[in-house]
């Protein structure tokens, strides 16, 4: 096994590692959609109580039950090859429930009674995609696999690990010019972003644990 490794969860990459290795996002739930939608749609024009809504409230049920599965599945063969390759994996300490929470209505203070735009209707798909990615289920069986390995998972503040220059230390927004690429404004590192952000969680992870005083 390698040493340590630093992971960094995201949605087009669903994980990336400290070492340059991605792993793409299936995106079940998206892939499914139109499926879904045709299901729960059938499902609503059946009449209550007859058979033939209890037959597509089935198929509804046996459709999502497809998608959680594979979605499992999945995460499973994630977290095994990561678990046979590394004895040391550092991972996001994500608060999904700040992810994927409302954004908070705007009022406009020129129009009593109105509302500023707060992107809610772009955040929905973010939203939408990140639970579908399944992270905190991903990081459970990551667990379980370890400690039935031996090996050890550590989660670290995942503030600022992507706008945080592993070069230099300067923090700002703008570092993350786009989805795929950081370049600071200060020194004009540039990299590949999840990967340096991968590398920012391990490096803040080893941080932690030589502060750590031994047991």
């Amino acid at each position: 096994t390698r040493t340590a490794v630093g992971v960094d969860m995201g949605i087009a990459s669903f994980a990336t590692t400290s070492d340059g290795e991605h792993v793409s996002n299936p995106g079940y739930g998206r892939v499914a959609a139109a499926k879904l939608t045709a299901a729960q749609q059938a499902l609503a024009r059946k009449q209550r109580g007859s058979n033939n809504r209890a037959k597509a409230r089935a198929t509804v049920a046996a459709r999502h039950r497809k998608v959680a599965n594979q979605r499992r599945n999945f995460h499973h063969q994630v977290a095994r090859a990561l678990v046979a390759d590394y004895a040391l994996l550092i991972v996001e300490d994500l608060r999904l429930h700040n992810l994927v929470r409302r954004p908070a209505p705007r009022p406009d203070p020129d129009q009593p009674g109105r509302f500023l735009p707060n992107r809610a209707a772009a955040k929905t798909g973010l939203h939408r995609s990140i639970l579908d990615a399944g992270w905190a289920q991903f990081v459970s069986i990551l667990r379980a696999k370890a400690e039935e390995a031996g090996r050890v998972v550590i989660d670290v503040d995942a503030r600022h690990t992507s706008e945080r220059c592993e070069a230099c230390g300067h923090t700002a927004a703008e570092n993350r010019t786009s989805q795929a690429i950081f370049y600071c404004r200060a020194c004009g590192h540039s990299a590949n972003a999840d990967e340096h952000a991968a590398r920012n969680i391990l490096r803040a992870g080893l941080a932690r644990l030589a502060a750590t005083p031994a047991a």
